[in-house]
């Protein structure tokens, strides 16, 4: 289908219907939203004429202060270069969705393709990267993608009912678990997987001792001192990242806890700072700098283009290092 065709079909000028393509913002919603419903219907393909594409890969987050985005870039970073590509970094919208300002300036920039570090995309976002032939995959922290996104994800279920049963078989009774936000689903999954290893092993979960954290280091901070105060604390707890890990660490400090003598701690996700804590935490490893870089090769193979329900999702594996030991009851005298 032609350009001419598709502002006869709109019922709007030439004129228009390339703003559209080009993102410009001087088009009414309702126009704007007409014609790309109609460049996506007809599968329209912008030729390439002049000027070759911009080798461009464009990785967007929420936001770019996480430990975990460093290793995200690196992982981007390595496959871009195999391409001959160079990233471009953006910090837009919600952990959500990526803001309605985005959208305009990647259909301006006409990258490769885009890889988002989001939940999922509205509909509105996947019609006009879809008609403009920008191809992208989410990188899932979530872990409910939609059945028409490309995604990289990991198994975190399977991750929090690893870091669960490690602390049983330490010997664990009373553990607490510091999760991520609500209304992720990768907190969700974890706190599921926390709750599969308790009931196997016929452990009761008391509700005092789950909360929905930040993934931030004072989100860990602050529940870790409400969980360690009194004499009916956890003897172990389990963080939904190794950000609020460190924070536990610094609350069981600030309360006279000694790790893992008093209380044992487990994080998640092992990024380089989860080594160097004091002690060195014991972690569940998500493959962040693998996901980013099977993110990029799903973008940018050949044949991966208007591909809609491909999922990939990385496996976890329990980290053990100098956090977690039995709790004193336990030890030998």
């Amino acid at each position: 289908m032609t350009l001419a065709e598709v502002a006869t079909q709109a019922g709007v000028s030439l004129s228009t219907v390339s703003k559209v393509l080009n993102g410009r913002s001087d088009v009414s919603p309702p126009t704007r939203a007409k014609v790309e419903g109609l460049l996506e219907t007809h599968g329209y393909r912008r030729r390439a004429q002049g000027a070759p594409q911009a080798p461009l890969v464009e990785l967007v987050f929420h936001e770019l202060e996480s430990v975990w985005a460093m290793e995200l870039i690196r992982g981007v970073e390595n496959v871009a270069k195999e391409h001959g590509a160079a990233v471009v970094l953006t910090e837009s919208g919600t952990r959500h969705a990526p803001g309605a300002d985005w959208v305009e300036g990647v259909l301006r920039r006409r990258p490769l393709g885009v890889v988002l570090v989001f939940s999922t995309l509205p509909d509105k976002v996947k019609k006009q990267l879809r008609s403009r032939a920008i191809p992208f995959v989410i990188i899932d922290p979530a872990g409910d993608p939609e059945p028409d996104v490309p995604s990289v994800g990991s198994a975190n279920w399977a991750g929090g009912m690893a870091a669960t049963r490690h602390l049983i078989e330490c010997g664990h009774e009373r553990i607490a678990i510091i999760t991520g936000p609500e209304d992720m689903m990768c907190s969700l999954a974890r706190l599921d997987g926390f709750r599969s290893a308790m009931a196997t092993s016929g452990l009761e979960v008391d509700p005092r001792l789950v909360r929905y954290g930040d993934f931030h280091v004072q989100g860990g901070f602050a529940h870790a001192m409400e969980l360690l105060d009194g004499p009916d604390r956890p003897t172990a707890i389990f963080a939904g990242s190794d950000l609020q890990a460190l924070g536990v660490l610094e609350a069981a400090r600030l309360k006279g806890l000694s790790v893992p003598r008093d209380l044992s701690v487990v994080g998640y996700d092992d990024v380089p700072p989860a080594q160097w804590s004091s002690p060195a935490l014991t972690t569940v490893r998500q493959p962040l700098r693998q996901m980013a870089e099977e993110a990029v090769r799903m973008l940018l193979r050949p044949d991966g283009r208007g591909r809609s329900s491909l999922r990939m999702e990385l496996a976890t594996h329990l980290v053990v290092r100098q956090s977690t030991a039995p709790p004193a009851k336990h030890r030998k005298a």
